[in-house]
């Protein structure tokens, strides 16, 4: 990915893990790394890609994640971004009963990240002098105490750690419920969403960058970026083959029983033959998970009539485009996207490791770059050089 001149490389987590027998046998989705972990540690191995980290909001302390991070950051030279989610479950294990409620853990979310920040600007640029001869190793006329004391947050500060390179890590955000898109325009600098038509993309497109504006933002400031999953062949029949390899190598049952979970349908879809036409309850259940992904889900089953067979082909990359083709077909389709205003780059998801992510290095990458659409060499050493963004000045220190 670093050879390919990729901007950042991002590691998605949560909170809990399955307990059901059937998801436990068929699912790869415990144990996981601690992304943190894998970024402390790529950070010592590579230069210049940027290194994303998933933290929730929703179960844990502001002081621990402005630390990790700003300590992040300086080791890896400004390469570190968080990415803020406020998670889709996982309250049982965190002293509660259930998961939080979901407005109350977007209200959070805002205070959070307000908190984070503040510490993050606990000391000016310059506060630590380290004067040998005066023997002064910090001006105390540079540090900043943040007293914090909101709804969810009391935090004395200042942080004990250095302020990050960049100033702030880059801050990723991937919700696009109303609550998702707004704290998306007050705080997000990279946006993961899901699209899977053109004009559902540049409405959520067009919809956030208006809500930034309004915030008082500079739009360019934020990077919306629709997942999309390539699989690619030197030939269209090329990259259908390995397409259905990679569909017959999966577990109907268990992806159709992830799914219905997932999206919170209030139906089991495994129990269906695979030529059905999948049903939807009159009432769809209210879910407290991921509700953008489920209103995708419900959108697309009842505008296309799918079959249970359709939708396990359709939603292989769970709610992202699948784009299967030539190098130059994946190519005619992100400049399309991009330059008719649905994006402003790609969250590339690859189908398999490492063929899938060789196949979009080799074959994809080259053909961009050819067209001008993607760059040969990095910009400079932090991740905020590499995607066009200014470094963040210490809001208590400015000048």
């Amino acid at each position: 990915l670093e050879r390919a001149r990729f901007h950042a490389m991002f590691f998605y987590d949560n909170v809990f893990a399955p307990t059901d027998p059937a998801a436990i046998s068929s699912s790869p989705l415990s144990p996981r790394w601690d992304p943190l972990i894998l970024v402390a540690a790529l950070s010592l191995v590579t230069q210049r890609i940027g290194l994303i980290a998933t933290v929730s909001t929703s179960y844990s302390e502001p002081y621990n994640v402005a630390r990790h991070f700003a300590s992040l950051d300086q080791l890896s030279g400004g390469r570190v971004g968080w990415n803020v989610v406020t998670s889709t479950d996982g309250g049982e294990n965190f002293n509660l009963g259930q998961h939080r409620d979901h407005a109350e853990r977007y209200e959070r979310a805002h205070e959070f990240v307000d908190v984070v920040t503040g510490l993050w600007d606990s000391w000016a640029d310059d506060a630590f002098l380290e004067d040998k001869a005066q023997r002064r190793w910090a001006d105390p006329d540079k540090l900043h105490v943040l007293n914090h004391a909101g709804k969810h947050f009391r935090v004395k500060g200042p942080l004990n750690a250095a302020r990050p390179i960049q100033g702030w890590p880059v801050l990723a955000q991937a919700g696009s419920s109303e609550a998702g898109k707004q704290l998306a325009a007050r705080i997000g600098e990279l946006l993961y969403t899901a699209a899977e038509n053109m004009d559902d993309a540049r409405h959520f497109y067009a919809d956030v960058k208006a809500r930034a504006a309004a915030l008082g933002r500079q739009p360019e400031h934020i990077s919306i970026l629709p997942g999309v999953m390539p699989v690619i062949g030197r030939s269209q029949s090329q990259a259908e083959d390995k397409y259905a390899a990679l569909l017959e190598a999966r577990d109907p049952a268990a992806t159709l029983r992830a799914l219905s979970g997932y999206a919170s349908l209030g139906i089991d879809l495994s129990n269906l033959p695979l030529d059905a036409r999948v049903p939807l309850p009159e009432h769809i259940p209210e879910t407290n998970s991921h509700k953008s992904r489920q209103q995708l889900l419900v959108d697309w089953i009842r505008r296309e009539q799918p079959t249970v067979r359709q939708l396990l082909t359709t939603w292989s990359a769970g709610g992202h485009r699948m784009l299967v083709g030539t190098p130059e077909q994946i190519a005619d389709d992100f400049q399309h996207w991009f330059e008719t205003g649905a994006c402003d780059g790609f969250n590339v998801m690859f189908s398999s490791t490492p063929g899938g992510l060789d196949d979009f290095v080799e074959l994809v990458v080259p053909e961009l770059q050819r067209r001008g659409l993607f760059r040969t060499e990095y910009e400079g050493p932090t991740l905020r050089d590499n995607l066009g963004l200014p470094r963040v000045e210490n809001r208590f220190f400015a000048g």
